[in-house]
């Protein structure tokens, strides 16, 4: 049950402000945004994606994956957090307080 503490679990966050202006630069963000998203990040907001990670060794596997496809231009911060820090998290939407999403167990096949 170790494998699966709330201290051992990783979320990691991309934030990013790419320029926009011209038509190349909307591309190299929209190339961007699809990396992120093949590479298994869901959106948060508009501009944070988040990606569920089993351990700090797979975190660690998709952020130099991220630093690899940087754009060259912009603005891209990178978070790590632990599931514990991630649930301690408070989510609103409007006035109202919205649950923090559910991570689910990893299953592993012999």
């Amino acid at each position: 049950m170790e494998r699966y503490s709330e201290y051992r679990i990783m979320w990691v966050l991309v934030f990013f402000d790419l320029p926009t202006e011209t038509q190349k630069e909307r591309k190299i963000y929209a190339n961007f945004r699809k990396k992120l998203l093949k590479d298994g990040f869901n959106m948060f907001q508009f501009s944070i994606y988040l990606r569920h990670c089993p351990s700090s060794e797979n975190a660690e596997v998709h952020t130099n994956r991220i630093k690899s496809k940087l754009p060259e231009k912009g603005h891209v911060g990178i978070l790590t957090i632990t599931d514990k820090q991630f649930a301690s998290m408070e989510i609103f939407y409007g006035k109202k307080i919205q649950e923090t999403p559910q991570t689910s167990q990893q299953l592993e096949l012999f």
